[in-house]
């Protein structure tokens, strides 16, 4: 028997519930991996709301865990028992103490790096590298937007852009998360709370805006994201942390100087494990080299059965950063 987290309805968090389950074998081509570190990402709010709802209930929740193969399928050949692995793009149920995983999903774990720093990194750290490097391959110098600059995702890729050269502005809701950020490597900050996004990148800029966005919120940002780019920008959306923008005019993108606009996700540029490997791998050596550090306050390290009040935190936008489950 072990434990793990699941729900049989949308709804809040209270819909979670810690329950023993018996695991099985790992089919052909997976691994079963007993998890050290979990991953708690905004994306499995959108899963446990509906947003993004699961294929059947009752459900796993998470996809993103780092820990040790314990038993491995009879087709894989690349990993084996006892090898130290981190996951990101699994299957629903990484909120549980042993998981099994598309083994095209598993990445060999450097010693140098811990499960802890794993399993906070993994998910946002790959969309930070699919972000800056592919969707759109931030050059030395280059001035641009990135929204939730103190969170997960954003501390990532204040430390990214750092690492490139780049100018990073990062928008933030306390003046404590804009010296976070700053801490981390923004160029600057802007609290949303109290200035007008699309006036301080003006300011910032030079009346020049930004060539590329990176949106996460959605619907509350939108337009100042629309706003604060510049002739023929990008607005990257990829994430809804407010709602997702919905009903919208094309004729906008020409009115405000024929923009472009992306949906961008990491199932979408990491499709398989050569691509997997070459991110991670990038990855990987920033964490080795220092120039992204992604320790996490044991204040938001949440032992497994507690991942009800992980999310009621997580929401109340009260974290800063990555967060853990602890088995």
């Amino acid at each position: 028997m072990a434990k793990h987290i699941q729900f049989s309805t949308i709804g809040g968090p209270e819909v979670l519930q810690y329950l023993d389950f018996t695991p099985v074998d790992p089919a052909a081509y997976e691994v079963q991996v007993e998890n050290k570190a979990i991953g708690i990402n905004y994306i499995d709010t959108y899963v446990r709301t509906g947003l993004y709802p699961p294929s059947q209930f009752p459900s796993g929740l998470g996809t993103e865990a780092a820990g040790v193969v314990t038993k491995v399928g009879s087709a894989v050949n690349t990993i084996k028992v006892g090898d130290r692995v981190v996951y990101a793009q699994s299957a629903l149920g990484a909120y549980s103490e042993v998981h099994n995983v598309d083994a095209d999903k598993i990445a060999l774990l450097p010693v140098e790096i811990s499960f802890e720093q794993a399993a906070a990194s993994f998910l946002k750290g790959l969309t930070v590298q699919y972000l800056l490097r592919q969707t759109h391959e931030i050059k030395p110098g280059e001035v641009f937007l990135f929204h939730a600059a103190a969170g997960g995702v954003g501390l990532i890729a204040c430390q990214w852009a750092k690492a490139l050269g780049a100018k990073l502005i990062g928008t933030v809701g306390s003046d404590e998360k804009a010296e976070l950020a700053k801490a981390k490597g923004a160029w600057a900050t802007i609290n949303y709370r109290t200035e007008n996004i699309a006036e301080r990148v003006a300011e910032l800029t030079n009346s020049e805006k930004v060539s590329v966005v990176y949106d996460s919120v959605g619907k509350s940002t939108w337009l100042d994201s629309l706003n604060s780019l510049k002739r023929r920008g990008l607005m990257v959306s990829f994430g809804n942390a407010s709602g997702p923008v919905t009903g919208v005019d094309l004729a906008i993108l020409n009115q405000k100087g024929s923009l472009f606009v992306t949906r961008a996700s990491l199932n979408a540029y990491v499709t398989n494990r050569q691509e997997l490997e070459s991110a991670s791998r990038e990855l990987f050596s920033l964490i080795i080299s220092g120039a992204i550090n992604v320790d996490v306050a044991k204040a938001q390290q949440f032992p497994l059965s507690d991942a009800r009040r992980a999310h009621e935190i997580l929401e109340s936008r009260q974290t800063t950063g990555s967060s853990l489950l602890i088995p």
